[in-house]
């Protein structure tokens, strides 16, 4: 289920054409609902194919992925050393992002030894880890965090230790409900839905 489509363009300024990044490759569409997200992702270098040609907007963003994102958002920083998670390997793609996340408070895993990088990630993981990150850059997040989730039908789903991060979430407009009036918290964040996150994020809240 998509999430709801997000504004359009100002002026326009892609033509969603064979111009457009997401032309590339062949299972996406430019003039599909999660267009803005993933042509920002892909223009910006935040996120890459999953083949030459493919980007599996439907396909499943794991908790890897997503810290690999913040990662290339600050510029690849320097890891400052290898984690405690036994099941990040240390050649692994998203091995320096998680240590660079981990050492600097942004993620915690799962326990001092386990990270699930494989796992997918959960729109209230997504929510928590943006929010660490928020806290990382120094960015104030107070003037959100008053959002009442319980104005959402499922809102009382949402974990306690995820909370703030939900209220924050959905009053800067990263997460949007769902229809149904729906945040399922607990539900995955498929890679179109993570992109366009992704983009409100880093337009509305860091840049």
């Amino acid at each position: 289920m998509p999430e709801p489509e997000p504004e359009p363009e100002p002026g326009g300024v892609c033509p969603r054409d064979k111009t457009c990044p997401i032309s590339a490759f062949t299972d996406a569409s430019p003039a599909a609902w999660y267009h803005d997200g993933v042509h920002y992702c892909v223009e910006n270098g935040l996120m890459l194919g999953t083949g030459g040609t493919t980007f599996s907007p439907s396909g499943t963003t794991t908790r890897g992925q997503i810290v690999t994102i913040l990662w290339r958002l600050e510029g690849k920083p320097a890891a400052g050393g290898a984690t405690s998670f036994a099941d990040v390997a240390s050649g692994a793609y998203y091995a320096q992002a998680v240590a660079w996340a981990n050492a600097n408070g942004i993620v915690t895993g799962y326990s001092q030894t386990a990270f699930g990088p494989g796992d997918p990630i959960t729109r209230e993981q997504m929510a928590a880890i943006l929010y660490r990150y928020c806290g990382y850059r120094g960015i104030d997040v107070s003037a959100e965090e008053g959002t009442n989730l319980l104005s959402y039908s499922d809102g009382a789903s949402v974990s306690t230790w995820a909370a703030s991060a939900m209220r924050w979430a959905c009053g800067a407009g990263v997460i949007q409900g769902m229809p149904g009036n729906l945040l399922i918290p607990r539900g995955g964040a498929n890679r179109a839905q993570a992109a366009t996150m992704i983009m409100r994020f880093y337009t509305t809240t860091v840049e």
